[in-house]
């Protein structure tokens, strides 16, 4: 039937107006129409020909590559997001480590310090006892030197003293043993 018409189309093209009759534009020609409709089915197989073995391939192919892109990029962004959070696990471990390590120093550190403290004091307080028994002996030392001498001197007072008194000196031995007799009741 196609086949008719374009026949009969091209048969009405060839035929000339007649005269006195004005020529229609050509795409509105009724004459016309069967070479314009056989025109238009060779010029759209042509192009649904192109457009399906050439450009449709390509276009298609530019869509799988980047479909294919986009997945093997989630792919690799799931991949690298599974591996920061294995990281910052891991991190977070290690910080935790970290800290019970640093408490275990600081209180090692604090321990070993009390006991240095402890050990200084208990040097400082024997060095002191040391020194207070020393400063004893010295003083007890002294007061005997002293008590000593108190009594010597004790003695020749009382002897002044007496010799004032009566105007009789009394024997040393007397003197000290007077002497001796108060410093005993104290």
């Amino acid at each position: 039937m196609l086949t008719a018409t374009l026949v009969a189309g091209a048969a009405q093209a060839a035929t000339p107006p007649l005269s006195g009759e004005k020529a229609a534009f050509p795409p509105f020609d009724v004459a016309t129409f069967a070479g314009q409709l056989f025109w238009l089915a060779i010029t759209f197989g042509a192009l649904y020909w192109l457009m399906s073995t050439i450009a449709l391939p390509r276009v298609g192919a530019i869509l799988e590559e980047r479909a294919s892109t986009i997945a093997r990029d989630l792919d690799n962004a799931s991949k690298m997001q599974a591996k920061a959070e294995e990281t910052a696990l891991a991190y977070e471990a290690a910080l935790t480590e970290a800290r019970k390590n640093a408490q275990g120093i600081a209180q090692a550190s604090r321990e070993a310090g009390a006991k240095a403290s402890e050990e200084r004091r208990h040097a400082v307080e024997a060095d002191l006892a040391a020194k207070l028994a020393q400063a004893e002996e010295t003083i007890a030392a002294s007061k005997a030197s002293a008590m000593s001498a108190v009594r010597g001197l004790g003695s020749d007072v009382a002897v002044a003293i007496v010799t004032k008194l009566t105007g009789k000196a009394p024997s040393a031995t007397e003197a000290s043993e007077a002497v001796d007799q108060v410093l005993a009741r104290g």
